[in-house]
């Protein structure tokens, strides 16, 4: 599963670049997705928004193996 979630990040990371951040991917165990915002989403107000409704929805919609996105 690491495979295709590594693919589906990225495909969302051009939307986060063009806003000057990123995501990195740490790791991914029991369904439960780690990933670290980077860039200008590091210490964004709104980065949690940004991981639960952009990240982690897109995922489960792409990987439906996926239970959840969390920072890392």
């Amino acid at each position: 599963m690491q495979d295709k979630v590594k693919a589906a990040l990225d495909k969302v990371r051009p939307n986060l670049q063009a806003d000057g951040g990123d995501v990195q991917f740490v790791e991914v165990k029991d369904g439960v997705v780690k990933v670290k915002l980077t860039g200008a989403c590091a210490g964004c107000p709104m980065s949690q928004m940004t991981l639960k409704k952009g990240i982690e929805n897109f995922l489960k919609r792409e990987i439906p193996e996926v239970k959840e996105v969390v920072s890392a």
